[in-house]
């Protein structure tokens, strides 16, 4: 009996959990940008991953955010001129430091990323709708749980890159 009880405890460590966590999460978020790159209106992939960043990250600098899409800081500033002619990006001056900028979505921007966030929103549900009433629950229960967990992680690594 004490096997058996190994066996079930192990398959609930940290490193189990950790697995589940790093093999699932990919799969789930390349579903996501899966959708949302069908309905980002007409914007490159970087342009919408630099809207998405930035709406979720207001006054987000440059250099966070080309860190974020992994673009030089010459390439992202180009992007950005695009959005910003497009009216869909703004920058502004820094409160701290006006030789500073900081970027901002623009209420064009944030119809865009919403239309697309709600198509993208209804094909989740789709596939999700494929679960009964207590797996939604468990689901729903376990993304809170993964919001606590790693919330304050991401709000100590936005600390460390003076984006808070």
């Amino acid at each position: 009996m004490q096997l058996l009880f190994d066996a079930s405890k192990q398959g609930l460590s940290d490193e189990a959990c950790a697995r589940q966590v790093l093999d699932t999460v990919p799969m789930v978020m390349r579903v996501i940008r899966n959708h949302m790159r069908r309905h980002r209106c007409g914007l490159t992939v970087p342009q919408f991953r630099t809207l998405c960043y930035v709406s979720t990250s207001g006054g987000s600098s440059l250099s966070a955010v080309a860190d974020f899409v992994g673009l030089s800081l010459p390439a992202m500033s180009r992007l950005v001129d695009g959005l910003v002619e497009k009216r869909l990006m703004e920058r502004r001056p820094s409160d701290d430091d006006r030789r500073h900028v900081r970027l901002w979505v623009t209420r064009d921007g944030e119809t865009s990323l919403g239309e697309a966030r709600e198509l993208a929103q209804a094909e989740l549900a789709k596939a999700l709708g494929t679960l009964n009433n207590e797996q939604r629950a468990l689901l729903m229960e376990t993304m809170r749980t993964l919001r606590e967990v790693f919330s304050p992680e991401l709000s100590a690594a936005d600390e460390g890159t003076g984006k808070a």
